[in-house]
């Protein structure tokens, strides 16, 4: 298969994690860019980019870069392409545009400009006009100009690759996916002890992590990819992905959350069933003041409250709690601590190994590394420990490493994936999204090779090979089933409340 230009975009600081992710998937000529890695690669690599990758928001694919001086100058440069071989007759296309240009200084601008012309060339053409459809359309483009460099893109993702498929429920603001698998290949852990985050919210970090142990691919719960309705799209190509699962590996050690709040406990308890992971993680609820030295070598990752979206009564006792608890019950062990206000690092007390600068939604945060030990620092190194290594001490020694990200914070409010398109609440899904779930439509896979459960609820129908009718009496068979699913496990979640 011919090659061609890709572009992954990502969140601010994930930029080099998603490069060798891109590396390490087979991908060439990776560079690293503002937000984005561009690289190159055919058919195939487009595919296993959107189902495997961790930390990819979506995957664009260029089809003309140009010069973009003034509205006729995007006008005429869209209307030469030959829109003929993208959306084909009765298809339905959106246009979404991110701008950082003192020529076009309103988005929405740009976004008429590129439809016009689109719709004018069909017009012309054929007299029919293609639709527009904002919420599900057949066809996604992309438009991003700085400055006057315009490059108009097809989305082939769809949906921000984000939204793995799993969430069920949430709690108050949740950790995005991608920043939470992000964290993770940050520490380097990759399933070789045990992993806890003891503030576990809804667990979006407790099963990032087992996808990670497992070397499973996040896009194995997605309904669909944007790439399906193409024109050349090539099913038989992406079963063969899909249902290849010769790369994942055995996760011999356990993953464990914890939480205060016996919500937030249910919440991922909910996510974890719905993930089909429970073998790998276990949810329980306690508070970190309580916590006990573990047993197994561990590591933990957590994002505890910032005191911005979430409050909390005595925000600096807290964090002062968890160096203590760090300090104290922890020794031999790395911990990974996400937070935003430099008051709250400074209360936990420990020294951190690095500090890497990046955005959770447009807060800009530090994930800071604790390596924890017995006894003096002299002591420790002179037995042989490592507090820094040589990367870290050389990513630690780069002048200016906070200020080039910051420069760019304020562009974060004006980009519509970190607004509306990728930071969202999450509602608990109603049985109408759950039956959707089931609906792939034009998506025809078969039960993974070895069995194994990855449906919503335990249910191994999902991918049965056939299509979702609403109308037959299998498929009506299928929605009692998710129903009595459903119903089956919220009513285990009430009486694990009861029992608590």
């Amino acid at each position: 298969m011919n090659e061609f230009e890709l572009v992954a975009k990502t969140f601010m600081g994930l930029e080099p994690v998603l490069a060798k992710e891109l590396t390490q998937l087979g991908a060439n000529n990776v560079q690293i860019g503002r937000r984005m890695v561009s690289f190159t690669g055919n058919k195939e690599m487009m595919y296993r980019a959107n189902f495997q990758l961790h930390t990819a928001i979506r995957i664009l694919k260029p089809i003309k870069h140009f010069k973009a001086r003034s509205a006729d100058d995007v006008y005429e440069e869209v209307k030469n392409i030959d829109w003929n071989q993208y959306i084909e007759k009765g298809k339905t296309f959106s246009v979404d545009s991110v701008v950082y240009s003192d020529e076009f200084r309103n988005s929405r601008f740009v976004t008429y400009k590129v439809k016009d012309a689109i719709v004018d060339q069909f017009r012309e053409n054929t007299g029919d006009r293609p639709n527009i459809s904002v919420s599900n359309p057949d066809i996604r483009l992309n438009i991003h100009i700085a400055e006057d460099k315009a490059t108009l893109s097809l989305d082939s993702s769809g949906e921000s690759l984000h939204r793995r498929g799993y969430r069920q429920e949430s709690v108050e603001a949740p950790l995005n996916e991608v920043l939470a698998a992000g964290m993770i290949l940050m520490t380097g852990w990759n399933g070789d002890t045990d992993f806890i985050d003891p503030m576990c919210g809804s667990g979006t970090l407790l099963i990032e992590a087992a996808l990670i142990a497992h070397n499973m691919s996040p896009g194995i719960f997605r309904k669909e990819f944007a790439f399906e309705k193409w024109t050349d799209y090539d099913a038989d190509l992406f079963d063969r992905i899909y249902n290849d699962d010769s790369q994942e590996r055995d996760f011999k050690h356990h993953i464990y959350g914890y939480d205060i709040d016996i919500k937030a406990v249910n919440t991922a308890r909910l996510n974890v069933r719905a993930a089909g992971l429970v073998n790998d993680i276990t949810v329980e609820e306690a508070d970190f003041k309580d916590f006990k030295q573990p047993k197994q070598k561990s590591i933990i990752v957590t994002n505890p409250p910032y005191g911005e979206r979430i409050s909390t009564p005595n925000l600096l006792a807290t964090y002062k709690m968890i160096g203590e608890r760090l300090k104290h019950a922890f020794i031999g062990n790395e911990a990974w601590i996400l937070s935003y206000r430099e008051e709250c690092f400074e209360q936990i007390g420990l020294k951190p190994s690095i500090k890497i600068p990046v955005f959770n939604g447009s807060l800009e945060c530090e994930f800071r590394k604790y390596t924890i030990f017995d006894g003096k620092m002299r002591e420790f190194r002179s037995e042989g420990g490592v507090v820094k290594s040589d990367d870290e001490k050389r990513q630690m020694a780069e002048k200016h490493r906070f200020k080039k990200n910051r420069e760019f914070k304020k562009r974060i409010e004006a980009e519509e994936e970190n607004e509306e398109g990728d930071i969202r609440s999450f509602k608990f899904h109603s049985f109408e999204d759950m039956k959707k779930f089931g609906d792939r439509k034009n998506f025809h896979r078969q039960p993974d090779r070895k069995g194994r459960d990855f449906g919503r609820f335990g249910d191994k129908d999902r991918y049965n090979g056939k299509r979702f009718d609403k109308n037959s009496s299998s498929d009506r068979r299928y929605q009692n089933r998710v129903r009595s699913n459903v119903n089956s496990s919220l009513r285990q979640l009430n009486n694990n409340d009861d029992d608590e």
